[in-house]
């Protein structure tokens, strides 16, 4: 029997564990190697696989651990990382986008065809089932002659209104196309080969911080042969459809291939009378055997094979089964598709207006900042507003971020960014010089309890010892009212409410952050450390994401089920607020060794929130009431199948009292912040409905 193929996956960010659950499941691979510059990351992703884990690509190549390696870091690596490991004598699998230009997509091609190696473009909804049978039916001239063709991605980016705003996609409007376009022009070039431009426009402009206009959907028409194709890219929040629609003369087929569904509308031969009805029940039937096949699929693989999951598994299928055989590449994930795809891309980049490409310049700097308070998370929602507060009254700010990318570009005179590791000793308390009050942000949402003492705890104690090795007057950390036992309606929260004594039964991130808390507190008793602790409620406002976990579970824009019957007040707060508070707890010596909950005056309930939402905005949300005994039974069947069936380690399992205390049963009385710090929270209804939901621009458009 043949060795398997050893894979390597270069960058184990989220991307990866889908390549490398995928590669678990596929005949003839193995992943043998991880590479990430962050070697807990590394780490952590090797040991799912049983794989060796390396921080840097050149000790992977010389460690022989690999025959290919996927390329999964951000796209402006691809095309160096890629070339290096082809001339290493390695195939290689390269995430979308494959490159950022024709040209670099080319340079990847010809270092392929030069190194006697394959280049595959990570197209994984190729790979779909339900795609396959669409281009099977197509060949077979199932559809007929077909003459239209629609391909839409309608998939909220909320990043582009609550960030984070460092990311590569959101640096040019450019990569907004180069990300998003892969997957539909990838179906399109598959399908009808090379692709014409023939148009191409940007729709519903938003301003990321420092009014820098980004696109939030494009609309692109092109032709293959005699087939006339229409792109629909949105962004905003919206219904998910991400479906290919063929028109033909003897069928219209709509692959949807979030759902991995095809469904094919034909005529009928039956009279007038009778043809719609048997047309209608022939839908009705398809999209029931649809369902039922899919349900099938999760219920046996015990939701292993999602449709994402399926997308991935088949194009590792068609990649390495070839690769083993010695077989010619599978055309859907050859160097030659990934080179049509970007050339349609980069025309139709060409073809968008040049005032839809430009990037806004930063604001000239005129003065060095002198930082004397820090944001650790500043980028995030919370510390962006808490930045330009701090900038607002007269103070420069030293933003640590993982880049240097931040979203502060209209204020360099007061806002520097720098990229520290939070788990360097040394770097953080340099980087802490002439500070005088940090507040703490960060947070790391973690799968393990193990993995939470590491990323979580065990870097709030590092910022700890870095502030007082540094001189720091003042560090503010932010906790979570998550912590609380928030299950009985009769029991008012204050800051005087303690933790529960037992908190395994918790969630890991309320776990997480009390554990934060108690090690903190830990330190201002016995050496003094001046702590302040924040514990936000519900933040919203601008800036904030219409799909707020908070509230309930959501299902895609339109639809979510509350925790509990969402008839109870909610601990809403407004993100400016929250800022002001934080502010003050950084400013008062009196807010030393103590702890704040930041909670607004009481508002609304979960329904009163929507019905808001309602009517000022004039979009219905369809709000379902979530059954927390359910919830928590579901939650213990799906921990069982996971821990007996999966033999998956680390799991939580969470109490009833965990899933109780989300729907902030128990009240909040504010009154110590108000009384220590002189904290305002909005007090009106109608102005913070306002600023709440009206001014947040919680749809995009």
């Amino acid at each position: 029997m043949p060795q398997p193929i050893r894979v390597g996956l270069i960058g184990a960010g989220y991307i990866a564990s889908w390549h490398g659950d995928a590669l678990k499941a596929t005949e003839g691979a193995q992943v043998t190697a991880v590479c990430d510059l962050s070697e807990p990351a590394a780490e952590g992703l090797a040991m799912a696989y049983g794989a060796v884990p390396f921080t840097s690509v050149e000790a992977l190549i010389t460690s022989g651990a690999c025959d290919a390696v996927h390329i999964l870091t951000p796209p402006q690596l691809h095309a160096g990382l890629a070339q290096q490991c082809l001339s290493a004598g390695l195939h290689v699998l390269v995430e979308k986008p494959v490159a950022v230009s024709l040209a670099e997509t080319r340079a990847i091609a010809e270092t392929a065809e030069a190194a006697g190696k394959r280049f595959h473009p990570g197209h994984n909804f190729l790979g779909l089932p339900s795609y396959v049978r669409m281009k099977e039916a197509l060949q077979a001239g199932t559809y007929g002659r077909v003459s239209q063709a629609e391909i839409t991605w309608a998939l909220p980016l909320a990043p582009l209104r609550s960030g984070p705003f460092s990311l590569w996609l959101l640096r040019a409007p450019k990569n907004l196309l180069l990300e998003l376009g892969p997957h539909p022009f990838a179906f399109a070039v598959d399908l009808f080969g090379p692709l014409d431009i023939l148009h191409a426009e940007a729709t519903k402009p938003i301003g990321l911080p420092g009014e820098d206009l980004r696109p939030q959907g494009f609309r692109i028409l092109a032709r293959a042969g005699g087939v006339e194709i229409t792109f629909q890219l949105s962004m905003v929040e919206t219904v998910d459809d991400r479906s290919v629609t063929l028109r033909g003369s003897s069928g219209r087929a709509r692959l949807d291939y979030a759902a991995d569904t095809l469904v094919v509308d034909r005529e009928n031969a039956s009279d007038l009378i009778v043809n719609p009805l048997r047309r209608q029940l022939d839908q009705s039937w398809q999209h029931l055997r649809e369902g039922l096949r899919n349900a099938a699929i999760q219920t046996v693989s015990l939701n292993q094979k999602g449709p994402y999951a399926q997308s991935f598994r088949g194009m590792m299928a068609a990649i390495y089964g070839p690769l083993a055989a010695g077989q010619p590449q599978d055309k859907r994930f050859s160097a030659q598709s990934a080179v049509a795809v970007m050339e349609a891309l980069e025309a139709a980049i060409a073809k968008l207006p040049p005032e839809t490409l430009d990037v806004k310049a930063p604001a000239v700097q005129t003065r060095k900042p002198r930082p004397t308070a820090m944001v650790i998370g500043g980028t995030g929602f919370i510390g962006r507003a808490l930045t330009r507060r701090l900038v607002a009254e007269g103070q420069d700010v030293r933003v640590l971020s993982r880049g240097r990318h931040g979203p502060f570009p209209d204020l360099p005179d007061q806002v520097e960014t720098v990229g520290v590791s939070l788990h360097d000793l040394d770097a953080l308390t340099q980087a802490m010089q002439g500070i005088d009050t940090v507040y703490n942000l960060a947070r790391s949402l973690e799968t393990t309890w193990a993995g939470a003492l590491v990323n979580d705890v065990g870097v709030s104690t590092r910022i700890a010892m870095a502030s007082e090795a540094a001189g720091v007057k003042r560090l503010v950390y932010t906790g979570t009212i998550a912590s609380y036992d928030m299950s009985d309606p009769h029991v008012q929260i204050t800051e005087e409410t303690r933790f529960p004594d037992d908190m395994t039964g918790r969630n890991l991130y309320a776990r997480s952050k009390a554990e934060c808390e108690r090690q903190l507190k830990k330190l201002h008793a016995e050496r003094g450390l001046p702590v302040t602790i924040a514990r936000p409620g519900i933040v919203v406002g601008h800036g904030g994401p219409l799909q707020h976990w908070g509230i309930g579970r959501w299902h895609g824009a339109g639809a979510v089920r509350v925790w509990g019957p969402g008839q109870n007040i909610l601990p809403f707060v407004l993100i400016d607020d929250v800022a002001d508070g934080l502010l003050r707890m950084g400013a008062d010596p009196a807010a030393i060794g103590q702890s704040f909950n930041l909670v607004g005056e009481p508002m609304l309930t979960a329904r009163g929130y929507f019905d808001a939402i309602e009517e000022t905005l004039g979009a219905r949300i369809r709000v379902s009431s979530g059954n927390l005994s359910v919830f928590y039974a579901a939650d213990a069947v799906k921990y069982g199948l996971k821990k007996y069936a999966l033999r998956k380690k680390g799991l939580v399992r969470p109490s009833l009292a965990d899933w109780q205390s989300r729907a902030h049963f128990s009240p909040f009385v504010n009154d110590k912040p108000k009384a220590v710090l002189g904290w305002q929270p909005e007090a009106d209804r109608g102005r913070f409905i306002e600023r709440a939901i009206t001014e947040a621009n919680l749809f995009g458009f």
